[in-house]
């Protein structure tokens, strides 16, 4: 069985890690390389600046701006999403009452159900969701304002998308509404595979619902949920707020850059003001803030793996 194994494994993994490297890894080596140019984007020639683009991103207010945004969805996001995500697959599989001649422990009735209805979200393109949610916020004929006129609330009518200081609460709202059904199915999931023996022996010593959750559940779920931190902060650094954030918003990224995120200031910069190299710059610096963030959840979550 060992005859001719790594050649074996060279054959099968030579064509994958090359695609890999021309795909992925050579695009970042590029970026790199192009932050240390001019260039625009559109002309072929361009020169090298060395220094000059960090030290313009260092000055630049708008990138701190930007940055303190993306750092605060990283941060708040996965914990909303992730918390709430966890509290509803719980109450789905665990959090159903005894009934009469089945198991101690059981989901709510019609969990299948509600899975489906919290994982619909997932099946909508997020450009309809920020779309629909734009139009909810909607001041003036948004269903939002219009459920507080028709309740007699015509007082609180906020601006919502139009208040710098509402504007980026709104987004991640819609963030966290779009991807806590995707958490849940996979909690769920993680959840159905642990014995119910371990639940009925921890009622047996008198352990609560939260107790159970706390000294059962999340332990030999945590492996999945650190998955999902990560996978959720880069969602939140990514793809995911970059949608959001330029359809929702006026600009856009405002008001006053109040919902400006790094990954849409790399857009702006790149297309719409013909600053390639730079926009590659800080698209570096968004590469060093997810690679940290990654290291940082990884590092702190790091505990005795449980087996069951």
């Amino acid at each position: 069985m060992q005859h001719g194994k790594y050649r074996f494994i060279v054959g099968f993994l030579a064509l994958p890690l090359g695609l890999y490297a021309l795909f992925v890894i050579w695009p970042f080596i590029q970026s790199i390389y192009y932050s240390f140019t001019d260039w625009t984007g559109l002309s072929p020639e361009f020169k090298t600046v060395g220094f000059d683009n960090y030290t313009k991103m260092f000055h630049d207010d708008v990138f701190w701006k930007s940055l303190q945004h993306s750092l605060l969805f990283a941060v708040l996001l996965p914990v909303v999403t992730i918390s709430l995500a966890l509290f509803l697959s719980f109450m789905i599989n665990v959090g159903g009452r005894r009934r009469r001649g089945g198991p101690a422990i059981t989901g709510v009735r019609g969990s299948s159900f509600y899975k489906i209805v919290y994982f619909f979200p997932q099946v909508l393109s997020i450009a309809i969701v920020a779309l629909l949610f734009a139009f909810a916020y909607n001041p003036d004929s948004g269903a939002i304002n219009s459920v507080l006129r028709g309740v007699g609330l015509d007082s609180l009518q906020p601006l919502w998308l139009g208040d710098p200081n509402l504007a980026l609460w709104c987004v991640m709202a819609v963030l966290v509404w779009s991807t806590v059904g995707f958490f849940v199915v996979l909690f769920s999931a993680g959840m159905a595979s642990i014995p119910a023996d371990l639940y009925e022996a921890a009622l047996l010593d008198g352990a609560g619902r939260a107790s159970t959750f706390f000294r059962i559940t999340l332990p030999l779920l945590w492996d999945t949920v650190q998955s999902g931190w990560v996978y959720m902060g880069i969602l939140a650094l990514g793809a995911e707020s970059f949608a959001v954030v330029q359809i929702m918003t006026t600009g856009p990224g405002g008001p006053d850059y109040s919902t400006t995120v790094l990954v849409l200031y790399v857009y702006q910069k790149a297309f719409r003001d013909g600053q390639a190299a730079y926009a590659t710059t800080i698209g570096v610096a968004l590469l060093v803030v997810t690679l940290l963030f990654a290291a940082v959840v990884m590092r702190l979550g790091r505990r005795e793996r449980l087996e069951f």
